[in-house]
């Protein structure tokens, strides 16, 4: 692998703040969302997979030695673990645990109990995982796509919402919506992306996947 700071184009000196600022730049230019419909589409793709690697590895060369008090992760996220960007409320911990124990009507009630302006990518996604479960796929689809939009570097948000994406390129593109008249899914597809989203939460729908 590269030297995890030149990839990133800070020095070795930077500040944890700074590296992360370069991060987010570079992110932000490399985006695949930003090359969806060109020719550059996968080398974009190989230079944010770069991107990522070099900034993990930063982290990890830090990893206990605080730098300005700045002890953030950055933009990557454990899977089942909350956020540390404003998402440690207790209230998303909580839904997490009831979504991954399929208690899903309770999780919807505690995510409608939040007001607008608490209604961070973090929200969307769990209320997607929320649709997700109760089979509303194309509704889900374009919870998780707001919260990318509001998070684009977290990659726990975008590994399900891409693969919610491959999957309904691969059945034709019909995901069934919260209309129950629209109901056009293919029942594996469903399974899959649900169990996708279960896992990512930290639990398993499909135990043999």
């Amino acid at each position: 692998m590269k030297n995890p700071y030149q990839v990133l184009e800070v020095s070795p000196d930077a500040t944890d703040e700074e590296v992360k600022h370069a991060y987010r730049e570079l992110a932000r230019k490399y985006h695949p969302d930003k090359y969806h419909d060109s020719d550059l589409a996968d080398l974009a793709g190989e230079k944010m997979k770069e991107i990522n690697a070099a900034y993990e590895e930063v982290q990890k060369m830090r990893a206990g030695r605080p730098q300005n008090g700045d002890t953030s992760s950055g933009s990557t996220s454990n899977a089942g673990n909350p956020r540390t960007d404003g998402s440690t409320d207790s209230r998303f911990i909580r839904i997490r645990n009831l979504i991954n124990q399929n208690e899903i009507r309770e999780a919807d009630i505690l995510l409608q109990s939040f007001d607008h302006a608490s209604q961070n990518a973090e929200w969307h996604y769990l209320m997607g995982c929320v649709l997700l479960k109760r089979g509303y796929y194309l509704d889900a689809l374009k919870m998780f796509d707001r919260a990318c939009g509001m998070d684009p570097y977290n990659q726990e948000y975008r590994t399900v919402r891409d693969q919610m994406r491959q999957q309904s390129a691969t059945y034709g593109g019909s995901y069934r919506t919260a209309d129950p008249s629209g109901c056009v899914c293919d029942g594996c597809t469903s399974l899959i992306c649900a169990d996708c989203c279960c896992e990512s939460l930290g639990g398993d729908l499909i135990p043999c996947c």
